[in-house]
């Protein structure tokens, strides 16, 4: 498995460095990486509606229910890679407040559960003040939305260049592989 990574290397590396442009686009452009993020997502909903109505309507084969079920996932996602593309801003916004609701939703479970936990496991409060800080991240989401864009892609940002910089460390230890394989090849 070494031998099949350490010759692809470049691939990791090239990875790593896409990671590391990515992140510093969403330091410095990003509005423009948001609104790239949100039409890529309307691309794909739209290429994904394309193809389930193209099955629904091919296979003369298929049953009534199943052509019908096809046929309506495609118009679904047609109508949201429409919708994403003619109103990007109610595509990021709707993101955002799905965000706030996972948080949110998350940060109530953490605090039922370090409750039932507490004669389980010693020092529950750790899971207690996860779900607060969930709690308080989702409230200042909904509070102030386009601060909490701006944050996400930052975060993910940060995010990206950390994965992209490790990845091109694992890149060059691939590449180092190969050198010392071939080595004790020749010795």
């Amino acid at each position: 498995m070494l031998q099949y990574y350490a010759k692809l290397w470049w691939v990791v590396a090239l990875r790593g460095i896409f990671a590391i442009v990515f992140g510093f686009c969403a330091f410095f452009a990003p509005i423009a990486t948001l609104a790239a993020l949100v039409l890529l997502f309307g691309a794909f909903a739209a290429a994904d509606g394309i193809t389930a109505l193209l099955m629904a309507i091919s296979g003369s084969q298929r049953e009534a229910s199943d052509r019908g079920i096809l046929a309506l996932q495609g118009l679904l996602g047609l109508g949201v890679g429409l919708l994403t593309w003619f109103s990007p801003v109610v595509t990021a916004f709707s993101l955002l407040l799905y965000i706030a609701a996972w948080t949110l939703a998350t940060g109530v479970l953490q605090i039922v559960a370090a409750i039932r936990l507490r004669k389980d496991i010693p020092n529950e409060w750790w899971l207690v003040l996860a779900g607060l800080v969930s709690i308080v991240f989702a409230f200042l989401l909904l509070w102030q939305p386009l601060a909490g864009a701006l944050a996400l892609l930052w975060l993910i940002g940060a995010w990206a260049v950390v994965c992209g910089i490790l990845l091109i460390g694992v890149s060059l230890r691939l590449r180092a592989a190969i050198k010392d394989n071939t080595t004790s090849l020749l010795t």
